[in-house]
């Protein structure tokens, strides 16, 4: 277990990190979810000993990071965002001199570049330069150098940044295999990766950690029935828009999906069941409600509504 404790920093008297606490517990996938320069990568660079904290503490399996440093990164492995690679050895050299770092056995040398090699899909590319690679190949690299020596907790900061849509897929598998041997914790500002990959997650914003949840938990706490709907009607713009900001709704219009017909994607803002109000303002403005039906929250809104932000001009209505 890694347990964060009020963990701060400043540079310069301005806090790029403040009084974050949480718990990563053992056999999950956690993810850091935030904009970026959230302060995702500054957190990840404190708990692995990277950089140092202003305030507080991190404890690794009972190991204080700054007190016990040796003890601690024993059990971390790390891929920062941009890969720490050598371009001018082969991929084989290189993870020959991370097992050096990761003080492995010489007689165990080969095995063990076997073994994550394997696991990181780059047989077929150990005795090739690393500056010969491709982005996806350097990525996949990378990940193996973090997983010698078997750590329990695997650290992987925008893992796939930069990346084509097959290749990030690729990455995402490849954290879902190491999930099986060690703690996962990966940063993104990608919300599909966490939903795709993540138990847990935790949301970032500008320093300060404003939600941790499971990814389950989290988007049924924001779906409440009848609180975001998809309604159709046949009758004017004018006419729809005035019983919507009469019931106080926000409102976006999606336009005419059927002919003669207009669409409008409505929300309460208090997570009540508007349906039945709705029906009976329609009616009693002589208006023809066609069809009205429920709609999930995706983590996009989630992650919008957590941390009060929405896109320009997304909403119309009160606000």
């Amino acid at each position: 277990m890694i347990e964060l404790n009020n963990i701060s920093k400043s540079y310069a008297g301005v806090f790029a990190v403040r009084d974050i606490s949480l718990t990563v517990n053992k056999g999950e996938v956690l993810g850091f979810l935030g904009r970026n320069g959230a302060g995702k990568t500054t957190v990840m660079n404190m708990i692995t000993g990277y950089i140092s904290r202003t305030a507080g503490s991190i404890i690794v399996d009972g190991y204080d990071i700054v007190r016990e440093p040796l003890e601690a990164k024993k059990r971390i492995g790390y891929l920062p965002e941009h890969p720490p690679l050598y371009p001018d050895m082969t991929v084989k050299e290189y993870l020959g001199f991370v097992c050096s770092l990761r003080a492995i056995e010489r007689r165990r040398v080969k095995q063990e570049i076997q073994r994550v090699a394997e696991i990181s899909h780059i047989k077929d590319v150990l005795g090739r330069l690393i500056r010969n690679l491709s982005k996806g190949y350097r990525q996949r690299v990378g990940i193996a150098q973090a997983l010698v020596s078997s750590p329990e907790y695997i650290f992987l900061d925008e893992p796939s940044v930069g990346l084509d849509p097959v290749q990030i897929i690729e990455i995402r598998n490849l954290i879902k295999s190491i999930r099986t041997q060690s703690t996962v914790i990966f940063s993104s500002h990608i919300l599909s990766e966490i939903a795709e990959v993540c138990d847990r997650v935790i949301i970032i914003h500008e320093g300060r950690l404003i939600k941790q949840s499971a990814i389950t938990e989290l988007l049924e706490e924001q779906n409440s029935a009848g609180s975001r709907l998809i309604l159709r009607s046949k009758d004017s713009k004018e006419a729809i828009e005035s019983v919507l900001k009469g019931l106080g709704l926000r409102f976006s219009p999606l336009g005419e999906l059927e002919r003669g017909t207009l669409d409008y994607r409505v929300e309460a803002l208090r997570k009540a069941d508007v349906r039945e109000a709705l029906y009976k303002n329609f009616h009693a403005a002589g208006l023809v409600l066609l069809e009205m039906r429920a709609i999930s929250s995706s983590l996009e809104d989630v992650f919008l509504q957590i941390t009060g932000e929405s896109p320009q001009g997304s909403w119309e209505g009160k606000q």
